[in-house]
């Protein structure tokens, strides 16, 4: 069998010396880490405010124009 290469041994080393390093994280990069919430307290409301708002002037609509004509 034929020696590896120059570059493969070196890279084999590297991984080798990598292997036992896998999930430890340095407190300091871990703790940086803060779980901030996507979008903002005013823009929910604001969208709440659209939604049910809409529905309700939807519902009102519906039922202006589904009043029977009592005239006949």
């Amino acid at each position: 069998m034929q020696p590896a290469p120059r570059n493969i041994r070196n890279r084999q080393k590297k991984f080798d010396a990598n292997i036992n390093k896998r999930g430890q994280v340095p407190m300091g990069k871990a703790a940086e880490h803060t779980d901030d919430p996507a979008i903002s307290k005013g823009l929910i409301a604001f969208f709440m405010f659209v939604v049910i708002g809409s529905s309700i002037v939807q519902i009102l609509r519906m039922f202006q124009t589904s009043v029977p004509n009592l005239s006949e």
